[in-house]
């Protein structure tokens, strides 16, 4: 018992003074965590030389664009061929993916091995970079390796094969991973070579041209340090390794870590210590000075945990060692110290990328997969257990869960070509629905010239009735000279908020100081009773004057009211029909102003001056005309859309009097009514006018006006996501409910500053699980609706223009436009495609926008103000 113990304790004493001596000797191999968090800095300072584009042709670490754009979703079908070059063989498979519906991939391959003077000879077949893994083929470097394959399949006559991806098989590891766990998204190799790919942010990729998604990121790590920035960590064993290489001062990083250079690595550490007398008791002999005699396979075999010693002597005495069982511990451990190094580095580098990932996404906690292949990875007993172990405490904000990669190059490169083949599908399909939104030059100036011939019959007597644009006349026949003062009450409905103002104008310092209060307007009295609707106004204006003292006071009052009337006078508006949701019965037909006048004395509380009804179009042209003479045109961009413009009295046949100039509400969001502008008009529209409380009626507003446009995208969701193009084909509930998609969204959405995953936040709202993909579908679905509805409205404002042009005959005219509205307001491109779209359509004018300061209630107080001046000025007369 004695005996046991004795040989117990003198083996663990070998062992233990075998595993000092070889860390005395291997010192610099060992990697402290400071070390290794340095270098993953250094790794990340690489990542992005490589990916800019001022300092990429520098950098070591060259991050190759991909062009793979998305990872597989599981809705990837058909056969496809996949060819496999990476090493000694030639691999060829046919892939079947997915069957009946199912989520299965069905492969059947045939190696064939490359001949050494094919390896080395003349390449007979993106740009190949270059050759790594002992391939020296000449001919073929900087030659684009498609066109190559290409060319040589046309030679097969018997062959029609469409070459749809060129993959790097770390790509392929990924993608193999990505149709397991939909959460992958970086590869890693870590075999007879390394490398690793991950998903990066379109933004950040300075090579590539667009900011919208993501790309894969072949970085090609191999290089790493080939610039010189891990000398410091680089030993004499690598220094040799490297001069005794087919490349000598490339692919530093790969060297120090990969299957192809670890037994060599172990061999020259080796002969090292024998020839120093440390092993073998300084014997050597010729096999262990031959280059590649010890592998990876016989470091992973020395390695393993039981068996490793009794392999070691093996592999030692098929050298021609004779090797006692210190040089067995001695030798083990120089193999678990190289082994443990590659780990320790291939660690570091992936944990730069995983810290990458997750400050892309801008999350605290990083849930990813890594796919891994290679057969240094998959043969060696330690290294994963390792390697993850060390990723984890180099990334403690990164949940991380590595997926063994099965077949990955290959199969990768044919769910590469599965994914490329579903979204070149796909894209054909989003594209044909998106066409539908894009308006030719052709067709803006049709629109341009039928709205023309609107507004030509709406001015003519005999025509008025009939047209689509009302041109209703509103009796407001000056703007502000400048002498307007006084106090002015100034109401404003035009939506489902209620406005009471109080405006103070100042003659001479064109100064205006405004007080307001708003109130809501409950659904139930937006689509109740006129006389509940008007008993509800005045009881916000009786608030209003409590709030502001003013309870006593008779004050003159301009009403604007944002919905189609008919002017007699100045005073006396009859409303055609609402719009923007409003129902209140037995007002249609009826004189707003009466009904504002019956519900005062209903009151019995205060009375008031009804001076002026305003529609908001004819407040914002008013509001503008204030600061600038030159405003005679009055644009609404916002809930609704709507136009005002001052006309000569001459046209205006419906008013009598030919002197001066009447503004005129051309209510042209009825235009199309009469089926002139169906052409244009899509299936999404039809859907949204017949599910609007007003079928066939303000076609061109349902096309243009902020009240729509969110529920065309929601329709336009809904069919792409019916025909699996989006989200799935999964619809949430919220998104099924009309009028959910708010016209905001799309502002928010295309935002040029905002981030796919911000997208995404947004989608979230409507229950909907998007992938990055999803987003960018969706922001190009917003953009073609909100382009459209920019060019529609430039198409019918260059009508107008032009019409005043010609009106004065000029050559060329200079003219200021007042707007107003949320859509103009708030959305990032509606008011540039505007006056791009005015200013292609109406060459010769030279027209101004000018973004209008509260033009509904301000506006109001000013036409009530001019008014009141033209009153005095013709009792003065």
């Amino acid at each position: 018992m004695f005996a046991v113990h004795l040989m117990a304790f003198y083996f663990s004493k070998l062992k233990e003074d075998q595993i000092k001596k070889v860390d005395r000797f291997l010192y610099h191999m060992r990697l402290s965590d400071d070390t290794l968090l340095d270098i993953m800095r250094r790794f990340r300072a690489e990542m992005e030389k490589g990916l800019a584009k001022d300092t990429n042709p520098t950098a070591a670490v060259k991050m190759l664009p991909t062009f793979v754009r998305a990872i597989p979703d599981g809705s990837e079908n058909g056969e496809f061929l996949s060819l496999d070059l990476g090493g000694s063989k030639f691999r060829v498979l046919k892939v079947q993916v997915a069957e009946e519906g199912k989520r299965h991939v069905q492969m059947e391959s045939q190696f064939y091995p490359t001949p050494n003077e094919i390896i080395r000879g003349n390449g007979t077949e993106g740009v190949l970079l270059s050759w790594t893994k002992k391939f020296k083929a000449r001919g073929v470097q900087d030659t684009d390796v498609v066109s190559r394959l290409t060319k040589a399949m046309r030679r097969h006559k018997d062959m029609d094969v469409d070459i749809l991806a060129l993959v790097n098989d770390t790509v392929g590891t990924m993608m193999t991973c990505a149709y397991d766990d939909p959460y992958c998204e970086v590869g890693v190799i870590i075999g007879t070579g390394t490398n690793a790919c991950y998903m990066e942010d379109m933004s950040n990729i300075d090579l590539v041209e667009g900011d919208e998604g993501r790309m894969c990121i072949n970085t090609e790590w191999g290089a790493f340090g080939d610039d010189g920035a891990l000398e410091d960590i680089r030993t004499e064993f690598d220094r040799e390794l490297d001069l005794g290489s087919l490349n000598p001062g490339k692919q530093m990083f790969e060297k120090m870590i990969s299957g192809l250079y670890l037994g060599e690595l172990v061999r020259l550490i080796l002969l090292k210590m024998a020839k120093a007398g440390l092993l073998f008791g300084g014997e050597k002999s010729s096999a262990l000075h031959t280059k590649g005699k010890i592998e990876t396979r016989h470091v992973a075999a020395m390695e393993k945990y039981k068996e490793g010693l009794a392999n070691t002597r093996e592999i030692l005495v098929d050298l021609g060692l004779e090797p006692s069982e210190a040089d067995c511990i001695a030798v083990q451990h120089v193999c678990t110290i190289v082994s443990f190094r590659s780990a320790n580095l291939c660690a570091a580098a992936l944990a730069a990328i995983l810290t990458r990932l997750r400050e892309n996404k801008k999350v605290e906690r990083l849930r990813t997969t890594v796919g891994v292949d290679g057969t240094l990875y998959k043969i060696h007993p330690q290294y994963p257990k390792r390697l993850h172990k060390v990723v984890r405490k180099l990334v403690p904000s990164c949940d991380v869960r590595f997926l063994l990669s099965e077949s990955g190059s290959t199969k990768g490169a044919a769910m590469v070509t599965a994914v490329a083949s579903r979204v070149q599908a796909q894209r054909k399909q989003i594209d044909k629905v998106l066409a539908l939104f894009r308006l030719t030059r052709e067709q803006l100036v049709d629109v341009q010239a039928k709205m023309r011939a609107e507004l030509e019959y709406g001015l003519k007597k005999k025509s008025h009735g009939l047209a689509t644009v009302r041109m209703l006349p509103t009796y407001v026949c000056g703007l502000p000279d400048g002498t307007e003062k006084g106090k002015f009450l100034a109401l404003d409905l035009g939506g489902t908020n209620f406005r009471v103002l109080l405006v103070k104008i100042r003659s001479g310092r064109r100064s205006v100081r405004m007080y307001n209060k708003i109130f809501a307007i409950p659904l139930e009295i937006m689509q109740g009773t006129g006389e509940e609707l008007f008993d509800h106004i005045v009881q916000c204006i009786a608030d209003f004057l409590d709030y502001m003292g003013l309870k006593g006071a008779s004050l003159p009052l301009g009403f604007t009211f944002s919905f189609p009337c008919r002017q007699m006078s100045i005073d006396k508006g009859t409303l055609i029909g609402w719009t923007k949701g409003f129902k209140a019965t037995d007002c249609e037909g009826e004189d707003v102003v009466d009904m504002l006048r019956e519900a005062i004395k209903r009151r019995n509380e205060f009375d008031l001056d009804i001076v002026a009804v305003v529609n908001d179009t004819v407040g914002t042209m008013m509001t503008c005309g204030y600061e600038d003479p030159n405003c005679e045109i009055g644009l609404i961009a916002g809930t609704g859309s709507n136009m005002c413009y001052m006309e000569d009295m001459r046209n205006i046949e419906m008013v009598e009097g030919d002197e001066g100039k009447m503004c005129i509400n051309t209510e042209w969001g009825g235009f199309g009514d009469n089926g002139c502008i169906d052409d244009i008009r899509t299936r999404y529209d039809t859907e949204v006018d017949e599910g609007s409380l007003n079928p066939g009626k303000q076609r061109y507003e349902k096309m243009t006006s902020g009240m729509y446009l969110g529920e065309i995208v929601r329709q336009i969701l809904i069919d792409l996501t019916k025909q699996g193009l989006l989200f799935r084909g999964q619809i949430s509930e919220r998104l099924r409910t009309r009028g959910i998609f708010e016209t905001k969204f799309l502002s928010q959405i295309e935002s040029d500053r905002l981030a796919l995953l911000q997208v995404r936040t947004i989608l979230q709202q409507l229950g909907l699980d998007s992938t990055c993909e999803d987003s960018i579908v969706v922001k190009e679905v917003c953009g073609a609706v909100s382009r459209r509805a920019a060019q529609l409205c430039g198409a019918g404002l260059a009508a107008i223009v032009e019409k005043r042009r010609e009106d004065q005959g000029l050559e060329h005219l200079r003219i200021t436009v007042g707007v107003d509205g949320t859509l103009y307001k708030l959305h990032p491109h509606f008011s540039r495609i505007l006056q791009e779209t005015v200013k292609e359509l109406a060459p010769r004018c030279d027209v101004t926008f000018m973004l209008s300061e509260d033009g509904s209630g301000k506006g109001a107080a000013l036409i009530t103000a001019v008014a009141k001046r033209l009153q005095q000025a013709q009792k003065e007369n």
